[in-house]
């Protein structure tokens, strides 16, 4: 198998995806810290909160003081996760570079997520898309449960494109296929990638993935082959939907930017950064993650030669 070379960009979501169901309030200040942090380490887009009812996601209810406090790197898109005009017209306040729209290929799980059908979500969306028009932010729209349903088990190909073909009618500059609960597989990445592709162009979609099963990264490198370029991913593997059960974990940026390194696939990110900051998650979340890099540190690493090898 040859491999392509070309660079890969990681899009940082542990900020929003990573906390929205931490049960320890991380205190803003701490957000801002984080958030400074990965701006330092070479992310061109960050995911830095969500902006819907503070008794639906309390650990994100400080959305717009974070945004006011971070300091604002040059060539970063500062991204705001937004279900409903009065959301965005928080985000928009707020100095969002990029709104972020989610609508769920499952009607339950859209229902669960949003408390409304798939199609009340879009309607709501055309709202945000006239609010937008005319400023300088973006429109993204995420299809979750693109790859399955925790409630009804796989979803048509023909469900997510009709999906993804009303995103890109309102106005939205990308599309993200997002895999909410980890049951997608390498195969089926290359070939629902495969069809979107023919849709738009890859340098407009994202692939959100989470590790639920263990084949995160996996899909990853299928997407990566099927042609995409763009992939979300979280600190020390941070994350996972409230509202699908055994959501754990969405694909750990350190691990994956070590892998693709390794590889000879350009990231453009500081590693060496990226493990300092996982390495303050524990104390910051209260619990250990499941990044593996940060424990075992990257593949190239050296350790001292044990005392008795060097006395023999």
């Amino acid at each position: 198998m040859t491999w392509p070379t070309e660079p890969i960009r990681l899009q940082e979501v542990s900020p929003r995806d990573g906390l929205q169901i931490e049960p320890r309030f991380v205190a803003t200040a701490d957000k801002i810290h984080l958030i400074n942090g990965l701006s330092a380490a070479g992310f061109t887009r960050i995911e830095v909160s969500s902006f819907v009812s503070p008794r639906a996601v309390p650990a994100l209810a400080d959305a717009a003081d974070v945004f006011s406090g971070i300091k604002r790197q040059h060539g970063v898109i500062y991204v705001a996760l937004v279900p409903n005009l009065h959301g965005a017209e928080r985000a928009l306040q707020a100095g969002a570079n990029e709104l972020n729209m989610v609508v769920s290929a499952s009607e339950t799980h859209n229902r669960a997520n949003m408390r409304m059908t798939p199609d009340e979500s879009l309607a709501a969306f055309s709202d945000i898309a006239r609010a937008a028009e005319g400023g300088h932010v973006s429109l993204n729209g995420t299809v979750a449960t693109a790859f399955g349903c925790p409630f009804e088990g796989a979803q048509s190909a023909e469900r997510v494109l009709a999906l993804v073909d009303r995103l890109l009618a309102l106005g939205c500059n990308g599309i993200t296929l997002a895999d909410t609960t980890g049951v997608a597989n390498p195969r089926q990445v290359e070939t629902l990638v495969g069809e979107v592709l023919q849709r738009l162009d890859r340098d407009r979609l994202t692939l959100h993935f989470h590790n639920t099963r263990g084949v995160g990264l996996a899909n990853l490198l299928a997407g990566y082959q099927a042609g995409v370029r763009r992939f979300d991913a979280s600190l020390g593997g941070l994350g996972g939907c409230p509202f699908a059960p055994g959501a754990a974990g969405n694909i750990c940026t350190e691990d994956a930017a070590a892998m693709c390194e390794a590889m000879r696939i350009p990231t453009g990110l500081d590693i060496g950064a990226l493990i300092a900051l996982s390495r303050t998650l524990p104390q910051l979340v209260g619990h250990d993650v499941p990044g593996q890099v940060a424990q075992a540190g990257c593949a190239g690493d050296l350790h001292p030669i044990p005392v008795s090898v060097v006395a023999a």
